[in-house]
């Protein structure tokens, strides 16, 4: 082959390829008259298009609320994702100030808000984490616990995974969050205990994991931990620690149905009795079966329902089931491992040497350490009480940890704090030994107390014997603290006051029990205790005596400190009045339930202070609120004797408008049941009401005045108030209409309490009688009066009734007076025209069912004395009169007086020209009286 061969090959290559690219682009020639080709890329263009409009999409874009730094709220939660803590910093300060702004977002991005701000609670940066604590803290209270309940397990588990997470700093703001979400909604973070617990526990705490550990138990695997990293000491973290696992267990003790509110007053299993509610019924609306009345569910019994089934927790994802302290197997797997941390807690803060000395003293956090162990024992013990049916649970706790409290706990009881001066000689003299604590803020009686508490717990009456010791150092210290006079909270007292209980359940003998019982009483004697305390203390005594009354008769056995206390309940509900209306009720309650089981000394008391109590002006029955009335409305049917006064002061109580017109009546109901007309025995006679005093009562209450209001309106002439008349003796005096019918409403009450009376005849003479001694003579009478009396003769009246003669001058000259009233009303005085019918109804009655009255009347219309205005209402009652039906017999067999009356009217007014009134009072004399029409001139004529 030649050497030239190769390069030849090589160029044809080149030749071939250059004429392939020529072809690829060689320019097509177009001929004239043709169309141009398509191109294999041409874009086909025959279709057609329409436009879609989003206007509320593109709305809602443009009108989205900015901060200052116009930024919107899609804006600010896109730079939460932000790498730079500074970016993410501020877009949290800018969400709470443009929340702040527009609270309305909230509820629109709740879902983005809570899922941004939660994931930075595991933020590396210090300062995001602080400004999302402050957000979450301004948030909450803005989010309603069913609003963020389906996002619950989302928070749940950002706080799960910051209280656990390796840096230090996340979990100190973990407790944080913790906090918030506690105050906010205790119910969803207290459903989610199984986790968060152990997540307290591992706060603290570390698990042994070595080899020769691995068979022992739950209890000793966990030991405190110490982390020298952490900016805090190791019992100042434990003391933030304790302090929120404090709070969870309270959160969760409160969450419970079965817990009583008040922590030491609870219900013991040696007292399974509940107080009952009491019941108001209304006879009248339960014979109508309007009133429904639920007795088992008021009877302070509580469905106990026990079940191996429970519910799926609402929240908690994907069919999982919350364990919680639910069940008592979980509680005491809690309490194995809790409990021996607390107490090696409780070695670390109290010093070696307060044993032997007190000369040094420890700081504030050991000792707030002790209490937070304390505090939270017992919240342990009251959750275990819920478990604990058959006293199993109680059992296994005093087996366990009995010896462990005696040991680390009781060793220095009482704790007390103290001052040290620098010449400071040792007491030798006291018989007890004190822990002297050098911290002047701590409660050290609180926690003193809640010690005692724990450790009374565990004792019963079978163990008595054993634990007499310490349980002699509690009764001991319990007596010292309540005889000592010191001023006590609320919650100290509830300690003390259930320490007591506990104490006397334990040791039941007479002398203990009487013993705690008058140092309870020194401290319920002081003055100027605060409500809450005040309160503990009534409930305490309350309990007390309601356990005596349960006991069996031959088994009762009669507490003297009881019963003095009992004794003063009713001057001290009188001095009190209505300073303090919770407190006076609480009071009448107990007074109540002492009284309708008949206790002696205290009806004793009760009718002693009577006076005072149900005094018609500064009495507490007319200054408390209606539902404390109604008690001691109820409370007169058990006072021993109803003299006189008191029934004064009873009927001042009705008629003044202090009470409501309900409770009047159910008043008058009572003493009408107390009295002998209600049919009871003769053997009641001591306890019934004197006749005479009980029908003085009822006119008294009818008559709407007292005496003395009576004499004073005598005095009373041309005021508005006042309706004078010129053919009436009888002035009346208008009252107000809210009085009016007040006095109506109880006036029929009295009306049914005369007409139970047997012989009508008998009550009858009797009204009438107190008519003619306090009413007759009276010039100036309320038109209330009037009507009342007017309607209860009218139905008292029957066929064996005799009217006193000397009676009836007065009812006539009312009877006018009532008349002139309702006829010279003015369409303008709505209050009074609202009484008209009731007014006009029993003047109507009166006339028609006592003849004599009508009579009477009519005799004293000279209307030859009265003006012309007069004169036309005289005209108009004479038509009424006779247009009315049930008068038209009386009206008959007075002819002559209605046609002498008539014609002096006619004279008087011949002068002028015939007024309208006058024409129709003719035709309806013709029509009614002469049976047939005639003119004014036959009626002339006739006269």
């Amino acid at each position: 082959m030649s050497l030239g061969s190769p390069s030849h090959g090589f160029k044809h290559s080149i030749m071939t390829k250059k004429r392939k690219r020529q072809d690829d682009f060689q320019k097509v020639k177009l001929k004239v008259g043709k169309k141009k080709p398509k191109l294999e890329n041409a874009t086909t263009t025959n279709f057609r298009t329409k436009t879609i409009h989003l206007p509320e999409q593109l709305k809602e874009d443009r009108i989205l609320p900015t901060n200052n730094r116009k930024l919107n709220i899609k804006d600010l939660l896109s730079q939460m994702h932000h790498y730079n803590a500074g970016v993410k910093q501020s877009a949290l300060l800018g969400l709470k100030d443009l929340l702040s702004q527009y609270p309305f977002l909230i509820d629109t991005h709740l879902s983005n808000i809570l899922s941004e701000v939660t994931a930075v609670f595991t933020d590396k940066d210090a300062n995001v984490r602080l400004a999302a604590v402050q957000l979450l803290q301004f948030l909450a209270p803005k989010i309603r616990a069913e609003q963020i309940s389906p996002f619950f397990p989302l928070v749940s588990a950002h706080l799960s995974s910051a209280m656990t997470h390796i840096t230090e700093g996340i979990q100190e703001d973990s407790l944080k969050v913790l906090d918030i979400l506690l105050e906010q909604y205790p119910a969803l973070i207290t459903g989610r205990s199984s986790i968060l617990l152990k997540n307290f526990v591992e706060l603290i705490s570390h698990q042994q994991l070595s080899k020769g550990l691995v068979n022992r138990d739950r209890s000793q695997s966990w030991i405190l931990s110490v982390n020298p990293n952490r900016r805090l000491t190791s019992q100042q973290w434990r003391l933030k620690v304790l302090v929120r696992l404090g709070k969870f267990l309270q959160a969760l003790a409160d969450g419970s149905s079965r817990l009583r509110e008040s922590e030491g007053l609870q219900e013991q299993k040696e007292n399974p009795h509940a107080t009952s509610n009491s019941i108001i019924i209304n006879w009248k609306e339960l014979a109508s079966d309007q009133q429904h009345i639920q007795v088992y569910e008021n009877g302070g019994s509580q469905p106990n329902v026990s079940s191996q089934f429970r519910l799926r927790y609402l929240i908690g994802g994907l069919g999982t089931v919350d364990e919680s302290l639910t069940s008592s197997e979980s509680l005491k797997g809690f309490i194995e491992i809790i409990i021996p941390l607390l107490i090696e807690c409780w070695i670390e803060a109290v010093p070696p040497q307060l044993a032997t000395s007190v000369g040094n003293g420890i700081e504030r956090e050991p000792l707030q350490v002790m209490q937070q162990v304390l505090n939270i024992i017992s919240l342990l013990w009251k959750l275990s009480k819920q478990h604990d049916e058959t006293h199993k649970l109680e059992s296994w706790l005093r087996k366990n940890y009995l010896d462990d409290f005696k040991h680390h706990f009781m060793s220095n009881f009482p704790y007390a704090l103290k001052e040290l001066t620098k010449h400071r000689r040792k007491d030798t003299s006291k018989s007890v030994k004190y822990c002297t604590i050098l911290f002047n803020n701590v409660d050290h009686l609180l926690l003193n107390l809640t010690l005692s508490d724990i450790m009374v717990s565990l004792a019963n009456n079978s163990t008595l014997q054993k634990d007499s010791n310490w349980i002699e150092m509690i009764r001991k210290f319990v007596t010292e603290t309540l005889e000592d006079g010191s001023r006590l909270n609320s919650k100290q007292l509830n300690r003390l006051l259930g320490v007591s209980w506990r104490l006397m359940q334990i040791q039941p003998n007479r002398e203990a029990t009487e013993t705690l019982m008058k140092a309870v009483y020194t401290l319920y004697q002081q003055r100027g205790l605060i409500l809450p305390v005040r309160t503990l203390l009534l409930k305490f005594f309350s309990k007390i005596y309601q356990k005596e009354e349960l006991r069996s008769y031959r088994l009762r056995n009669r507490s003297r400190v009881i019963s003095r206390w009992l004794a003063g309940l009713p001057l001290q509900l009188s001095n009190l009045g209505s300073r303090n209306p919770e407190l006076s009720t609480q009071l009448i309650d107990i007074i109540h339930t002492a009284a309708a089981r008949a206790n002696k000394e205290l009806l004793k008391s009760l009718q002693a202070t009577a006076l005072q109590i149900y005094d018609p002006q500064e009495g507490t029955m007319v200054v408390l609120p209606t539902e404390s009335q109604q008690r001691l409305v109820q409370l007169v049917y058990f006072l021993p004797s109803l003299h006189a006064d008191l029934l004064s002061h009873l009927s001042r109580c009705c008629i003044m408008g202090r009470l409501s017109a309900s409770l009047a009546v159910t008043l008058i109901g009572i003493l009408h049941m107390r009295s002998s007309f209600s049919g009871w025995k003769h053997s009641l006679a001591d306890w019934l009401l004197n006749d005479m005093d009980y029908l003085s009562f009822l006119f008294s209450t009818l008559a709407g005045f007292s005496k003395e209001e009576l004499t004073w309106l005598q005095s009373l002439r041309g005021v508005p108030h006042v309706i004078q008349t010129q053919l009436s003796p009888v002035l009346l005096y208008l009252t107000d209409l809210d009085q009016f019918l007040h006095h109506w409403e109880i006036a029929e009450a009295v009306c049914h309490s005369l007409l139970v009376i047997t012989s009508r005849r008998q009550s009858f003479d009797v009204l009438q009688n107190a008519i003619s001694k306090h009413l007759v003579g009276l010039t100036v009478i309320p038109d209330s009066t009037v009507g009342c009396v007017f309607g209860v003769l009218c139905k008292l009246l029957d066929h064996t009734c005799v009217v006193n003669e000397s009676l009836l001058p007065f009812l006539a000259s009312c009877c006018y007076s009532l008349l002139y009233f309702l006829l010279t009303l003015e369409k303008g005085e709505a209050e009074h025209l609202k009484k008209r019918d009731k007014l006009w109804g029993v003047c109507v009655s009166i006339l028609a069912f006592i003849p004599g009255v009508l009579k009477l009347m009519l005799q004293t219309l000279r209307v030859n004395r009265v003006g012309p205005e007069e004169l036309h209402v005289v005209g108009q009652m004479l038509r009424l009169l006779l247009q009315h039906a049930p008068l038209r017999t009386q009206m008959l067999n007075n002819a002559v007086l209605v046609q002498q009356i008539i014609k002096n009217i006619t004279t008087l007014k011949s002068g002028g020209v015939q007024e309208q009134w006058l024409t129709d009072l003719h035709y309806c004399f013709s029509v009614y009286i002469t049976g047939h029409p005639q003119g004014p001139s036959a009626l002339s004529a006739v006269y």
